[in-house]
């Protein structure tokens, strides 16, 4: 059974949608340990990484328009992981810490200047990752397009994959400080929706937008795939590299989830259509 790329990111937005508000609803229903949250993270940056090598570089590559194709691919991966690597440092929005323990050694009560610092602690996070999850957006939304107009069965799973599994994390920082500095249930949720919908809304933006440019659309596409591919590195590596040398006794735990996710990755290149791996033009 077949269905159009329109039909199925549909299908996509609507699943990292709803992965992403249940992520953000976790602290109302259950208490992430530290151990499971970096094995997660462990799995999920294999597989992020693992997607684009087998899948957002080569897909790039084929659909160069150039005879400088490689070049231009290797420019646009530089960009984008430059890019994801200024916002990290500007943002520290992928330092996922979920404890909300209270340090018993400094029982007292912080001034109020401090406090309101406190409350508005996760804005910083929640503007890095907003653009964190457009830049998603793009690279699904790229994906999709490098396909447009044929009848595939399943084109994009593996940046699906990565998003899908990637998103609830990124809305458990959000609401997880949002809860620590005091916010109400309400601001959570609305919070937490928003960010939800805004992966889903760059998807959709860069799908139907690129449309608009007619032949040079190909052009932007690939370099779409390619600065996403930097920026799925960037974050692999991020979240991976201090886990693994920092927690020496989940070290081998933590890097079999990451070779996990590498296998992953290549293997739902078996499931993906041959013509992606062809030149589109």
């Amino acid at each position: 059974m077949t269905a159009s790329p329109t039909l199925i990111l549909s299908a996509y937005c609507l699943a990292i949608a709803g992965f992403s508000m249940a992520g953000g609803l976790l602290p109302n229903l259950v208490r992430m340990t530290h151990t499971r949250t970096q094995v997660i993270m462990s799995f999920v940056a294999g597989l992020m990484l693992g997607v684009a090598f087998y899948h957002l570089l080569p897909h790039s590559i084929s659909m160069g328009v150039s005879e400088h194709a490689a070049d231009d691919t290797v420019w646009w991966l530089m960009i984008g992981l430059i890019t994801m690597l200024l916002l990290l440092r500007m943002f520290h929005f992928h330092q996922h810490d979920f404890s909300l323990e209270e340090d018993h050694h400094h029982d007292h009560h912080p001034p109020p200047h401090e406090r309101a610092a406190h409350r508005l602690s996760w804005v910083g996070i929640a503007l890095g990752l907003a653009v964190h999850t457009l830049i998603d957006g793009v690279a699904l939304g790229a994906v999709m397009q490098g396909d447009h107009g044929r009848q595939t069965g399943f084109i994009g799973i593996g940046v699906f994959l990565a998003i899908l599994l990637h998103k609830p994390l990124d809305a458990l920082s959000i609401t997880t400080l949002m809860e620590a500095g005091g916010w109400s249930r309400r601001a959570r949720g609305i919070t937490n929706l928003l960010f939800a919908l805004m992966c889903p809304l760059g998807a959709l933006l860069f799908y139907f937008g690129v449309d608009l440019l007619g032949e040079g659309r190909h052009a932007v596409v690939a370099g779409a795939l390619a600065f996403s591919a930097g920026a799925f590195i960037c974050i692999a590596l991020s979240d991976l590299l201090p886990e693994v040398h920092f927690h020496s006794h989940d070290r081998g735990k933590l890097t079999l989830a990451f070779l996990l996710g590498i296998v992953l990755a290549y293997a739902i290149g078996s499931f993906e259509p041959a013509s992606l791996h062809l030149a589109v033009h």
